[in-house]
């Protein structure tokens, strides 16, 4: 466990120092903070395209070939996305870049499935919270180190990640060990690995159903949030790199604190479908919260009051691995995946239009919100989705078994 947990986190720190600049960055091509929104979000959106044809195709190649390899590739992907971003001239060049980098990175998805090869479905919910802990703790610390590099170069960011990314590949052949033992391989399905075929067998898993809305929502309003959060705070509250790092080095800190540290005692005590209805409460009323906060230290409340929100991946990812068969937990993550592709497809086209929908309004203008508004009433349908599922399958919600 400590070889993947130690993989994510140089993952995620090279990920959250671009986080705070690269909205910067296309500010440079463009004249205006609407053209800025548009193009940011069809950058993000070129991305999220690319990934969801690729993911299921990644995973299935996992399952067959083992976790390790699809790793180098994806931190493969990572270096040259950085470094070609960071010597990119023009938009197109940026754009062009995303698609090459969104078509080779399944970092994540492949990640969920090396985790659930290696412990035991009972485990799952508390191991996919150390893996959503080192997540957080690479947004602790990606975001800041990229503002204050930013606040040098708005370029130095992305150098820095690309090193990041070179220094994984390095630790992925030289340490990493392969969780997926020959024997717990499968042959590739090319027809499985169809994006569209892949999210419809995701559906048909016993026992999950529904909750593939309820991830796809979760995922919609995470992909808003992405694309918006540091156009919003720029546009309300005058937030440069270095601020923006700051407030996503919040967000990593209270993650690494709930999944790090208190997820164990929560499943305990609620259980993995009552902790995961909780945090979807939790989070309605965060992003209405944030919609509302007329003054930057509100942002950083909302964070701390924010506890169970940060449960819901972790619970809703055990209920879905416990649900797959063993030799498909590449194949199933790599649909998760893909289905947080498309739900980031759709973000772009959302969230940084609607933003600047309302970017002529004055910085104290209730209205300047609706990007977060819009994740609260998702936020509000997945948890009347996860209610009725848990309802009708007459699920008890009753607290897992101590580890």
């Amino acid at each position: 466990m400590r070889f993947i947990l130690l993989t994510v986190l140089i993952d995620m720190v090279s990920i959250g120092l671009i986080i705070p600049v690269l909205p910067e960055l296309v500010g440079h091509f463009t004249a205006d903070r609407s053209e800025q929104a548009f193009w940011y979000g069809a950058i993000m959106l070129s991305f999220g395209v690319a990934n969801f044809f690729f993911a299921p195709i990644l995973g299935g190649l996992s399952d067959r070939f083992g976790r390790r390899p699809v790793l180098l590739i994806g931190f493969c992907g990572f270096a040259f996305s950085f470094f070609a971003t960071a010597l990119a001239t023009q938009l197109w060049m940026l754009i062009a870049i995303r698609i090459v980098s969104g078509a080779l990175q399944a970092n994540a998805s492949v990640a969920n499935a090396y985790v659930a090869d290696i412990t035991a479905p009972e485990d799952r919910a508390k191991r996919f919270g150390q893996l959503g802990a080192m997540f957080g703790l690479g947004f602790i610390l990606g975001p800041v180190m990229g503002g204050l590099l930013g606040a040098i170069d708005i370029r130095l960011p992305f150098f820095a990640a690309g090193g990041l990314a070179l220094l994984n590949l390095a630790y992925g052949y030289f340490v990493l060990p392969e969780s997926l033992p020959p024997s717990q391989r499968r042959p590739m399905s090319w027809q499985s690995a169809n994006p569209i075929r892949s999210l419809k067998q995701l559906t048909q898993l016993k026992g999950v159903g529904p909750l593939v809305l309820v991830i796809a929502l979760g995922a919609l309003t995470d992909a808003v949030l992405r694309t918006t959060w540091v156009l919003y705070t720029g546009l309300r509250y005058g937030w440069g790199p270095l601020e923006n790092g700051w407030s996503l080095f919040a967000v990593g800190a209270v993650s690494v604190l709930v999944q790090g540290v208190l997820l164990k005692r929560m499943l305990a005590r609620f259980g993995a479908k009552r902790l995961a209805v909780l945090g979807l409460i939790s989070s309605t009323m965060t992003f209405t919260l944030w919609a509302l906060a007329t003054q930057g230290w509100m942002m950083y409340a909302v964070i701390g009051l924010n506890i169970f929100g940060f449960t819901v991946t972790a619970s809703i990812q055990s209920l879905v691995s416990n649900a797959a068969d063993a030799k498909a937990q590449g194949q199933t993550m790599g649909s998760v995946s893909s289905l947080n592709s498309l739900m980031a497809v759709l973000a772009p086209v959302i969230g940084a239009p609607l933003l600047g929908v309302v970017s002529h309004l004055p910085r104290d203008d209730w209205r300047i919100g609706a990007p977060f508004f819009l994740c609260a009433v998702l936020m509000a349908c997945s948890t009347a989705v996860a209610l009725w599922h848990f309802s009708r399958r007459r699920i008890e919600l009753a607290p897992l078994p101590h580890a």
